[in-house]
């Protein structure tokens, strides 16, 4: 392991593009490997057996095919059911996982009222469970589990699906923050929101819509990327700025619909569609 490799990142589909864009901007000397697991997107709504055997398939493909230096597991759902199995099956590889930002959302709220939007995944997990418990005494946690939102936003990036997929993402979205209750700024209002799933970050201006200016949304993808550095700059993994920047600084792999993944790149990220190709389901 060295420092020219590339920084592996990966979800179940495109959410993680989210964290990938706060990572380029964190560092943007390194050379990044995603991978989209679009074959089998949405994790939210998988058996956890099922995600964890995904997880490892995913990290000893990149491990072996791409000879990634650190590994940054994007995706909520995979970090609640396989991040422990990953750090006892390689204790040598850097390994960043997310979690929803329950402790960034104590500090920023007043009324003491955060709502949580996640996949029924991440909120059914034993690591969610002790997340929560280990915040709940300090504020009312309104907890909703978001079943189709995140495979919405998956296929609105297909253009024969586009206008349905945002119809349904109006919908949900309106369901969903309904169910949690009053937002705003006054007492027993929820003033602050947690995106606890990376699709939901581009889906931040539909939400506002519906929530007005005063109340905070809160993701990790900024908190991911400095600890990620933080992690490389520890193992001295970190590629030094006056490098050869000749070789290719991003590759985006997926093992669905190559066209949904240039899309979301394009759209979000302003990236070139070659930089995007296909890999086998099976990633053999």
């Amino acid at each position: 392991m060295n420092a020219s490799m590339p920084i592996g990142v990966f979800d179940s589909g495109i959410g993680g593009l989210s964290v990938l864009q706060a990572l380029q901007k964190e560092l943007p000397h390194e050379r990044f490997v995603y991978l989209a697991d679009n074959a089998h997107a949405p994790y939210g709504e998988k058996s956890e057996a099922f995600i964890r055997e995904r997880t490892h398939a995913i990290a000893d493909y990149l491990l072996g095919q791409h000879h990634i230096k650190a590994l940054v597991v994007a995706c909520n759902t995979a970090t609640a059911a396989a991040i422990h199995e990953l750090r006892a099956r390689h204790p040598a590889l850097p390994l960043v996982g997310l979690e929803p930002a329950l402790k960034p959302a104590l500090a920023l709220s007043r009324t003491r009222r955060i709502g949580v939007m996640a996949t029924r995944g991440t909120v059914a997990s034993d690591k969610f469970a002790r997340l929560l418990a280990s915040v709940q005494t300090e504020a009312h946690f309104e907890v909703q589990a978001c079943n189709g939102l995140a495979l919405a936003i998956e296929q609105s990036t297909l253009p024969d699906q586009a206008e349905a997929a945002q119809a349904q993402i109006a919908h949900l979205l309106q369901t969903y923050i309904q169910a949690m209750g009053r937002f705003g700024c006054a007492t027993g209002d929820i003033d602050t929101l947690v995106l606890g799933c990376t699709h939901y970050v581009f889906v931040e201006n539909d939400l506002r819509q519906l929530l007005g200016p005063h109340v905070q949304l809160v993701s990790t993808g900024e908190p991911v990327a400095r600890q990620t550095h933080r992690l490389l700059a520890a193992a001295v993994l970190l590629k030094p700025e006056m490098t050869d920047m000749t070789a290719q600084p991003m590759r985006l792999l997926t093992t669905g619909d190559l066209q949904g993944l240039q899309a979301a790149a394009q759209r979000w990220l302003g990236l070139h569609p070659e930089v995007c190709e296909t890999v086998p389901a099976s990633l053999g």
